[in-house]
């Protein structure tokens, strides 16, 4: 993790994600996201197997060099072995009723906001 990437993501990235690739097209650069082996609240005495991945969601944040920027994430599945059920960890990374960052989403309210009193 560099200085750079902490600058330009929202830092819960780097607490629950590792970044497995950039892409470039010239247009728009994709971030791909993997979510680390870490189950957020297990249960006692369950145990749990990793279960492959829900399917990746992609998140528009904030725009980089004039470039959309992406964020492509993977989420982790497990099976509760102890009850049978799937399960994975849960996020606050878009907005309501969006696909943009919470924090993209913010500030595209506060602009829209601004922008009417002119």
């Amino acid at each position: 993790m560099t200085t750079l990437s902490k600058l330009l993501l929202p830092q819960e990235v780097f607490d629950y994600f590792d970044i497995t690739s950039v892409s470039d097209d010239g247009k728009e650069v994709v971030i791909y996201l993997e979510e680390k082996d870490i189950i957020h609240h297990p249960e006692d005495g369950h145990v749990y197997e990793k279960n492959g991945f829900y399917e990746a969601m992609t998140v528009q944040d904030y725009p980089i060099r004039g470039k959309r920027a992406l964020l492509r994430i993977k989420r982790r599945r497990w099976i509760d072995k102890t009850s049978g059920k799937s399960i994975g960890n849960d996020y606050n990374l878009v907005a309501k009723g969006t696909r943009h960052s919470v924090e993209f989403a913010a500030f595209l309210k506060v602009f829209k906001d601004f922008s009417k009193s002119f």
